[in-house]
């Protein structure tokens, strides 16, 4: 039986592992707070609006109070991108 053939080249060597770096989160630190911040005041504009028959928060939006609490909570949506 014929002998196979000697590897010329060296065995693979994986390089050297990298030193595990630390994440910066604090430069994201706001998203969080910002987004549930825009979700809850936009959701409470909301409530106040149907609770109050629609006298409140600003009567003479009138029903447009609808618009600005989902622009609240779309913001917050918006905001949101920007979490890592």
């Amino acid at each position: 039986m014929p002998k196979s053939r000697i590897r010329k080249k060296a065995d693979y060597t994986p390089p050297p592992a990298k030193q595990a770096t630390a994440i910066n989160l604090s430069s994201r630190a706001w998203v969080a707070p910002v987004m549930l911040a825009l979700f809850v005041i936009g959701l409470a504009w909301i409530v106040v609006f149907y609770v109050t028959d629609g006298s409140l928060p600003i009567d003479a939006l009138d029903n447009w109070n609808i618009v600005v609490g989902f622009g609240f909570i779309a913001a917050g949506f918006g905001v949101s991108t920007q979490w890592k």
